[in-house]
């Protein structure tokens, strides 16, 4: 992922020092990720239908990105995770991410973060070689990354969900199409004695 986040970096970076960098998340960044969640989304966050999926699950393999200030503060987040997309017509499951929460400190809103956490993102799981990405979001902010309600007209979330905020965008031509069902974690799950840490 280093190539890439160096492409953000340079596209980002002023002739002084920059703003902020986007960078990979360590396991040092939990707890300022989680505050910042908590105080851009509210404690009830953890009660949506996303986060049922995400629930004792690990992000994808080199999909958990941060923005940091110019001090290494964490001053954004986003994560994507792995998922089954429902089933094809031919009756095989489809694999996707799950785009979430993404979240920009609020004192740093409007500086562009939230963007190039996205493009990032996107772009990091393209290298990966993922087909599709969904995400449960405002769609005329996500649009401009190419994220559509079209796409997941026929696919479901677990518990109750907003069907004109749940979009998806294929990073390859028809790989969502006929795409049907419930969306379900597909990913790597938290060890016994991660959630005994993180509890």
């Amino acid at each position: 992922m280093a190539a890439v986040l160096d492409v953000v970096r340079a596209f980002f970076a002023p002739a002084t020092a920059p703003a902020f960098v986007i960078d990979n998340e360590t396991p040092a960044d939990t707890v300022a990720r989680e505050a910042l969640l908590d105080r851009a989304m509210g404690r009830d966050r953890r009660k949506k239908s996303s986060e049922k999926i995400r629930r004792d699950r690990l992000p994808a393999e080199g999909l958990a990105i941060v923005a940091r200030d110019a001090l290494g503060h964490v001053i954004g987040t986003v994560r994507l995770w792995n998922v089954e997309a429902g089933v094809s017509r031919e009756g095989r499951s489809i694999d996707a991410l799950l785009l979430g929460p993404l979240a920009v400190d609020a004192a740093h809103e409007g500086k562009g973060i939230g963007s190039a956490l996205m493009r990032a993102a996107i772009l990091e799981a393209k290298k990966r070689d993922h087909g599709a990405v969904l995400l449960v979001g405002d769609a005329a902010y996500y649009e401009r990354f190419g994220f559509f309600a079209e796409k997941a007209q026929h696919l479901v979330m677990p518990g109750p969900f907003a069907r004109e905020r749940f979009l998806a965008l294929e990073l390859k031509p028809g790989w969502l199409d006929g795409a049907a069902g419930m969306v379900v974690a597909s990913g790597r799950k938290l060890s016994h004695a991660t959630l005994r840490r993180t509890a």
